[in-house]
């Protein structure tokens, strides 16, 4: 198994072959626009600017589930990363990340790549998951580490 095998639709409704990323070294990260977080969209496009060239994807998952913080239709939420963070990496359709209804590729991450102490649910906002080449997941970070510090991470998978 890896992502390619899901598909996800975009903030547009565009259907989506995951195996499209075949090849690069993805972040996929579900987002919301009314957290403490939010201001990360600012550091993830940094990153996407800076390594997007040698091959760097990240996906943007907005998830309303962790206190209602991504209230917005999936327009106003593109939107909204576009004009505050300018934010030009794929946006997906607001999605369930986390329990009964958590859309088949976040129950694959959360099985593949446990968080703090081996927990698998998505446990907040701005739950990164670093994959590699191959499509296979090698790293979950918390909410609260920042863009930047995942690059040692990102720089690594690049150069395999």
């Amino acid at each position: 198994m890896s992502v390619y095998e899901y598909q996800a639709r975009t903030s547009k409704g565009e259907e989506i072959d995951l195996s499209a990323y075949r090849g690069k070294t993805l972040l996929i990260v579900n987002t919301a626009s009314k957290c403490g977080f939010t201001p990360q969209f600012e550091g993830l496009q940094k990153l996407y600017d800076k390594y997007h060239d040698r091959g760097l994807e990240i996906l943007g998952f907005p998830s309303n589930q962790f206190a209602e913080q991504d209230p917005g239709s999936n327009d106003e939420i593109l939107e909204f990363c576009q004009l505050n963070y300018g934010v030009n990496f794929p946006m997906f359709e607001k999605t369930d990340v986390k329990g009964e209804k958590a859309h088949p590729l976040f129950r694959y991450l959360s099985e593949e790549a446990p968080g703090l102490m081996g927990s698998k649910s998505v446990k907040w906002n701005f739950t990164k998951f670093l994959i590699d080449k191959e499509g296979r997941p090698v790293k979950r970070f918390a909410p609260q580490t920042s863009p930047d510090q995942l690059e040692k991470d990102i720089e690594k998978l690049l150069g395999e």
